[in-house]
């Protein structure tokens, strides 16, 4: 009974973090924005986090599902740009000191903000 219990539970968060991702595309599409409306949607989760009105315990085992299956999901769009190899032809090259730079600057980003919340969850806990 338990399992199941966990199962729905997961998701129940995977639910609540598409909520995000619909009112976000929503909000984008009805603004006509140029930010895609995931990335809105994440900025919505992570303002409405931020008012610790909303707890993270109840989206994190669902996120944790998500990032734990992120690589197939990119699975799509890496077979989709093989419909747009002309696009790279020539400036082609560029692509790999923009991919290098941009990763390094996701990893020093990410890994800062999880050793600050790491400390934080640590002070919290004393």
């Amino acid at each position: 009974m338990g399992n199941i219990h966990a199962v729905a539970k997961i998701l129940l968060q995977v639910g609540i973090l598409s909520i995000f991702y619909v009112i976000g595309t929503k909000i984008q599409q009805f603004f006509h924005l140029i930010i895609p409306g995931s990335i809105i949607g994440m900025l919505l989760l992570f303002m409405v986090l931020l008012t610790t009105k909303f707890k993270t315990k109840w989206v994190d085992e669902g996120a944790k599902l998500l990032i734990k299956h992120l690589p197939l999901l990119f699975i799509p769009v890496t077979v989709g740009i093989i419909n747009y190899l002309s696009i790279f032809n020539g400036k082609g090259i560029l692509l790999i000191p923009i991919a290098f730079i941009s990763t390094l600057i996701v990893i020093v980003g990410s890994g800062g903000i999880s050793q600050y919340l790491a400390r934080k969850r640590v002070n919290d806990h004393e």
